[in-house]
């Protein structure tokens, strides 16, 4: 099959696509964006968004939810983690520990709409009833998360000027640990 012909049945699929998309599944996809999005406007310096990579970072907010099955919302997410690695550690901005909060909520939730997204046919018929639950138990984790962490790290004293190094190097650890332990029961399938 030549390129032509691939490029043509791409867009044939895409055209058939569009007209049998239903609402339900469309919104989330668009929450994905919007999330993704405000994701990106949390993590970056304000001096990026009104430069060169406002496109770029609107592509990378747009991917996810254009193929929410593939390696986008990785990928987005680790751009957004970039974004805030860049304006904490190389624009010398104190870490908020309102804006960390919320960063890994936007995260959290991009990651789980994507997780929808992935699930609903684009010509599902779906009960409204579905996604409220899927939203609520995000909501559910995220405030229970949240407020977990934050009284843990006023329980320990950690937080203000001191330096984090070893609770972030325990994270890290753990979710290295975490991600080969997934792995390894995906390969024991």
């Amino acid at each position: 099959m030549t390129p032509v012909r691939q490029v043509g049945d791409r867009v044939r699929a895409a055209r058939y696509a569009a007209r049998r998309a239903t609402l339900l599944p469309f919104l989330v996809r668009v929450g994905v964006f919007l999330t993704v999005l405000l994701g990106l406007v949390v993590a970056y310096p304000v001096e990026i968004w009104f430069g060169d990579a406002l496109p770029a970072l609107l592509v990378t907010a747009l991917l996810p939810a254009l193929g929410p099955r593939r390696f986008w919302p990785t990928f987005a997410a680790l751009v957004t983690v970039a974004g805030w690695l860049y304006d904490t550690f190389d624009q010398g901005e104190p870490i908020a520990l309102w804006r960390l909060l919320l960063l890994a909520v936007l995260l959290y939730l991009g990651h789980t709409l994507c997780a929808l997204a992935a699930l609903l046919p684009y010509d599902a018929v779906v009960d409204p009833a579905l996604v409220l639950r899927w939203l609520a138990r995000a909501a559910g984790v995220v405030f229970a998360t949240g407020l977990l962490g934050v009284l843990l790290l006023t329980v320990a004293g950690i937080g203000g000027d001191q330096g984090m190094l070893s609770v972030t190097i325990g994270g890290l650890a753990v979710a290295v640990l975490v991600t080969m332990l997934l792995g390894w029961l995906l390969r024991r399938r």
